[in-house]
C-alpha cells in the first residue's frame, strides 16, 4: 500500500521540477523528468528494504527513504546554474553547471540502480524505468561532455562509492538514503574539485574565499576519517588518547591543510584570513555583534540545562525551545546579508569547522570537554538523531549557508541577481529561519487541522508562507541591492510550494528547504 504522505511529497517535488522546466527546456529537461519518474518507483523499493531491514547499511528509520526530493537538488541546481551563466555569457560556469547537473543525474541513478539491485524479487517494471532513464541521461551525457567532463563526472562517482561504504559503515542509523545522496554526494563533489584545482594552480586564478571552503570541508572530513580508524586501535576517552588528539590535530592543521591552502592562493593563509577578518570597520562591528550572538547561543544551552537539572532528569527541551536557535541565526545571517557577504561566506566557514570539530570532541569523548558536550547537548535531540552523531546545529547551518556558498557570483552582474534571484542568498533564512521557525512554533501551540498523514497542521504552513513574504518584504526595504523586477507571483509560488514540502518531508528540512527554494528563485 503506497503511503499517501509520500505521494503528496513527490507531487510537489514535481511540481517544482515542472515549474522549473516550464522557464529552461532543453535536452536536459528529458534527463531531468526521467530521473524524477524513476526516482519515484525506487523509493519505495528503498521504503520496502528499509522496512524488512534487507538494506546493506542502516538508515534512520524514523524516515522514508527520501529517494525522490534528494535525487533531483543537484541536477536542478546545475540546470538552473547553467541557464544563469549562459546568460551572462560565462562559458566556463556554464560547462561547470552542466558537470554539476551531469554528476547528480550520475549518482542518483547509481543509488537507484543499488536498491533495484538487492530488492528481492527483482522488480521487472522499475527495472526497465531505470534502465530507460538511464539510457537518456548517458546519451545526453555523450552528446553534450567533453572527454575531459566526463572523465571528472566519473571520478566523483567513483569518490562517491567509496565514501558511502566507508561512512555509512562507520555512521550507522545517522543518515536516510537520500540524506546520504546529498551530503556523501556534495562531499564527493567538493573533494574532486579540489584535487583538480590543487593540481592545476594558476597564480591569481580563482576567489582565496572559495579555496578555503574547499579545504575546510575536505580538512575536516579526513581529520574524522582519520581518528575514526585510529581510535578503532585504542580508547579514545584516556587523557592520554586526548593529548594525542589534540596534537595530532594541530600537526594535521598545521603540516597538511595550511600548507595546501597555501598552494592555491598562494599566501600565508593566516595572516591572509586575518586581514581580511579585519580590513574594515563594518567587519569588525559585525564580529563583534556576532560574538554576543555566539554567547547568547551558549547561554541558552546552559540556562536549559540548568533547568533541566532542578525539574527533571528526563526533561527535553521543547520545539519552541529548540527554535530559539533559529531566531539566533536569523539574526546572524541578515546583518551579513546586508552588509557584507564575503565576510558572511567565510565566517560560516568557520563556523562549519569548528561545529565538525567540536562534535568529534563530543562523540570520540575527548578530555576534558568531550563528556560535558555530550550532556549539555543531550537535552537537544530529537527523533533525527538516532545515530552516534548529532547532525541537526549542523544542518541547520548548512542549510542557511548553502545558499550564500552556492550563489553564482561569477555569473551575477555587481554581485546579485535580478528578479526573484536576488534573493537567492536569502533562501536558508527565509526557508528555516523565518518559515521552518513559524511552522513549528504557531503549529504547536495553536494549529488543529492537520495535514492528511503527518503532525504538521494546515494553520502552521499558512503562517509560514504569510511570514516569508513579510520577511520578502522587509528585505526590500532593508536591502538596497534587492531589485524582484515584478516577480511577486514566482516568488508566491515558490515558497507556498516549499512551505508544503516542508509539511510533508520526513528528511532534514534544515537541508532540504533552502536548496528547493534557491533553486525556484535561480
Amino acid at each position: 500500500m503506497l503511503n499517501k504522505p509520500v505521494l503528496v511529497e513527490s507531487l510537489i517535488v514535481f511540481a517544482i521540477v515542472l515549474f522549473v522546466h516550464t522557464v529552461v527546456w532543453d535536452r536536459y529537461s528529458w534527463c531531468a523528468v526521467a530521473l524524477a519518474i524513476q526516482a519515484f518507483y525506487v523509493q519505495f523499493k528503498w521504503d520496502r528494504l528499509l522496512q524488512l531491514g534487507g538494506a546493506v547499511f542502516q538508515f534512520r528509520t524514523a524516515a522514508n527513504s527520501g529517494l525522490l526530493p534528494a535525487s533531483m537538488v543537484i541536477p536542478l541546481l546545475g540546470i538552473v546554474m547553467k541557464e544563469r551563466c549562459k546568460s551572462a555569457g560565462i562559458v566556463y560556469f556554464e560547462r561547470f553547471g552542466i558537470v554539476v547537473a551531469s554528476t547528480g543525474m550520475l549518482v542518483a541513478l547509481f543509488l537507484s540502480v543499488i536498491a533495484v539491485g538487492i530488492t528481492k524479487p527483482v522488480p521487472t517494471n522499475t527495472c526497465i524505468l531505470t534502465g530507460v532513464a538511464g539510457s537518456i541521461i548517458i546519451y545526453t551525457m555523450k552528446h553534450s561532455l567533453t572527454v575531459s567532463e566526463v572523465i571528472e563526472v566519473l571520478e566523483v562517482l567513483l569518490i562517491f562509492v567509496y565514501l558511502s561504504m566507508i561512512l555509512l559503515y562507520l555512521l550507522p542509523r545517522c543518515f536516510t538514503p537520500g540524506e546520504a545522496l546529498l551530503v556523501l554526494g556534495g562531499i564527493s563533489f567538493v573533494l574532486n574539485q579540489l584535487i583538480k584545482r590543487s593540481l592545476n594552480v594558476i597564480e591569481g586564478r580563482g576567489d582565496p574565499i572559495d579555496f578555503f571552503l574547499l579545504v575546510a570541508v575536505v580538512g575536516v572530513v579526513l581529520l574524522g576519517l582519520f581518528f575514526t580508524v585510529l581510535f578503532i586501535f585504542m580508547d579514545s576517552g584516556t587523557w592520554i588518547s586526548s593529548m594525542f588528539f589534540h596534537m595530532m590535530t594541530a600537526v594535521l592543521g598545521l603540516g597538511v591543510i595550511m600548507p595546501w591552502l597555501y598552494r592555491l592562493i598562494q599566501r600565508n593563509p593566516l595572516f591572509w584570513l586575518l586581514q581580511f577578518l579585519f580590513q574594515t570597520h563594518t567587519r569588525v562591528y559585525l564580529l563583534v555583534y556576532w560574538t554576543f550572538l555566539a554567547a547568547s547561543a551558549c547561554g541558552v544551552v546552559f540556562y536549559q540545562n540548568a533547568k533541566r537539572s532542578s525539574e527533571s532528569k528526563k526533561h527535553q527541551a521543547s520545539t519552541i525551545t529548540r527554535k530559539y536557535f533559529h531566531f539566533i541565526v536569523v539574526a546572524t545571517y541578515v546583518p551579513g546579508l546586508i552588509y557584507d557577504r564575503q565576510l558572511l561566506y567565510v565566517a560560516a566557514v568557520l563556523c562549519l569547522a569548528v561545529f565538525i570539530f567540536l562534535e568529534y570532541i563530543r562523540y570520540f569523548r575527548i578530555k576534558p570537554f568531550g563528556q560535558t558536550l555530550r550532556h549539555l547537548l543531550s537535552l537537544f535531540l530529537d527523533e533525527r538523531d538516532s545515530g552516534p552523531l548529532i547532525l541537526t546545529h549542523i544542518y541547520l547551518l548548512l542549510g542557511m549557508s548553502l545558499p550564500v556558498w552556492l550563489f553564482p557570483r561569477s555569473c551575477a552582474p555587481k554581485g546579485t541577481l535580478s528578479g526573484a534571484g536576488a534573493l537567492v542568498p536569502y533562501s536558508g533564512v527565509l526557508a528555516v529561519g523565518v518559515g521552518d521557525t513559524i511552522a513549528s512554533v504557531f503549529g504547536s501551540t495553536m494549529g488543529e487541522i492537520k495535514w492528511p498523514g503527518t503532525k504538521k497542521t494546515f494553520e502552521g504552513t499558512v503562517t509560514a508562507i504569510f511570514a516569508q513574504i513579510i520577511a520578502v518584504a522587509l528585505i526590500l526595504i532593508f536591502d538596497s541591492s534587492v531589485n524582484l523586477n515584478s516577480s511577486y507571483a514566482w516568488i508566491l509560488a515558490s515558497v507556498s510550494l516549499v512551505s508544503l514540502l516542508e509539511a510533508y518531508t520526513t528528511q532534514i528540512d534544515n537541508l532540504l528547504l533552502p536548496l528547493y527554494l534557491q533553486i525556484m528563485f535561480m
